[in-house]
């Protein structure tokens, strides 16, 4: 008889078998992600274009041991910009790369940090991709960005000796199923980190469950809620709504829509538009490639379109935002927001830059990104959630026939979002604490 096989070792052989399968998906899968960026590339012109630094060639330019922060696309490099500027300041002798896997991720980075930080794309999570760029780079630590959780990129940093951390982090339920179909692997992956500094209690719950080390998790709340609106955020959305002919005019904004989306909107919208002749949609897709089509769609509705970027005059129907990284400040220029992702199964987009200008919010009930996020709002009442685009026009309509309740139902969304502030400070406390990073 042979020996029998300890718990452990059965336990090493499955995660041996997982980490193997997933390389050989990735073997796989190579000649067709070079087909998918060069189709990608058809649209978005950006995804052809340095396409070595995907595959872990890094330009030159690209300091050596440097803390290396990943963000995946423009939302989550928005999020983590007050955070790198106030590592930048607090640790000038520390070089800082910041990369991205989208060009809108990319053009948030040079808009934003310009040449403060080094930039180029993360590498595709290929072992040989991850390998080399580990070797040019060298990082002094590694903080992934809300749901970077790549298993070569985070085991084989941790092989070097890199410290690895994910700062705001979440995980759906959605997310976490998935993840759970593969838990052996996720399980070595979330055990090598050094921290994981999460949104919320759900959140850790779920890291938890997935394999995750019960004192490398820590719930510090989202750095989303951190933001500020300065004075010249404020005087740019009077001045847009004065050039845009707005003021007097009910004024709705439809963010980060999608496909499927926008013809709801649109719909809601015209209905509205019986009781309100005078209202104006700012309609702003989440992704600009897609503003010719939008605007098509905005025709083929009878309404008259109008791009943010032309020159100003007086907005008629429907302005289509195309302008990257100015959704903060339209929201500013609305009355009431609707936001985007959640009346199709996208998951939703983040409601609070809309509620920390004291908006009343809308979403649909696709919302299982920010579900935590969603749930404080909607108890304190600064929120409503709506099935279709049928409740979308009703619950609009009631905000903008009674003020007095949209400014209550805003007023409470601020609320939220001054309560929740101060993650920021809480995850570079936490930074300095497990990098070594002076905080400021």
């Amino acid at each position: 008889m042979g020996a029998a096989t300890a718990p452990g070792d059965e336990t090493n052989l499955v995660t041996a078998f997982f980490i193997f399968l997933y390389q050989l998906v990735l073997i796989l899968a190579w000649p067709l992600v070079r087909v998918r960026l060069w189709w990608r590339g058809r649209r978005e012109p950006g995804y052809r274009e340095r396409v070595a630094e995907r595959f872990g060639r890094v330009p030159a330019a690209v300091p050596t041991g440097a803390v290396w922060v990943h963000a995946v696309s423009a939302g989550e490099t928005i999020a983590a910009v007050p955070m790198i500027e106030r590592l930048r300041k607090a640790n000038p002798g520390a070089p800082l790369l910041v990369t991205t896997m989208t060009p809108t991720g990319s053009g948030e980075v040079t808009r934003r940090l310009g040449h403060q930080v080094s930039h180029c794309y993360a590498p595709y999570d290929f072992p040989w991709a991850v390998d080399a760029f580990l070797d040019k780079v060298e990082p002094r630590a590694l903080i992934l960005v809300e749901t970077e959780l790549w298993p070569n990129l985070v085991l084989r940093s941790r092989q070097r000796g890199i410290p690895v951390v994910l700062v705001n982090g979440r995980l759906s339920e959605r997310s976490a199923r998935s993840y759970a179909r593969v838990g052996p692997l996720v399980a070595r992956m979330l055990s090598a980190f050094d921290l994981i500094a999460c949104q919320s209690d759900a959140h850790r719950s779920r890291f938890l469950a997935l394999g995750a080390k019960p004192d490398s998790v820590r719930v510090l709340g989202s750095v989303k809620f951190d933001l500020t609106l300065n004075d010249q955020l404020r005087a740019e959305a009077v001045r847009l709504r004065q050039v845009w002919g707005l003021v007097g005019r009910p004024v709705m904004i439809a963010a980060s829509t999608h496909p499927g989306e926008e013809e709801q909107v649109l719909e809601a919208f015209r209905t509205l538009r019986r009781e309100f002749p005078s209202a104006c949609l700012l309609l702003v897709p989440r992704h600009p490639v897609r503003t010719v089509e939008v605007i098509e769609l905005v025709t083929r509705h009878g309404l008259q379109a109008m791009r943010q970027s032309q020159p100003e005059r007086r907005a008629e129907d429907v302005v289509v935002g195309d302008v990257m990284g100015t959704l903060l400040t339209l929201y500013g220029v609305a009355d009431i927001a609707f936001v985007g992702g959640s009346l199709v199964a996208q998951g939703g987009h983040n409601p609070i830059e809309a509620a920390a200008w004291s908006k009343p919010v809308i979403v649909g009930p696709h919302v299982f990104n920010f579900q935590v996020v969603v749930d404080g709002f909607v108890e304190a009442g600064a929120l409503t959630v709506v099935p279709d685009a049928s409740m979308l026009a009703a619950t609009a309509s009631r905000l903008l026939r009674d003020p007095a309740f949209a400014a209550a139902q805003g007023m409470k969304g601020a609320a939220v979002v001054a309560a929740s502030a101060g993650a920021l400070d809480r995850t570079l406390d936490a930074l300095a604490e497990t990098l070594l990073l002076r905080a400021q």
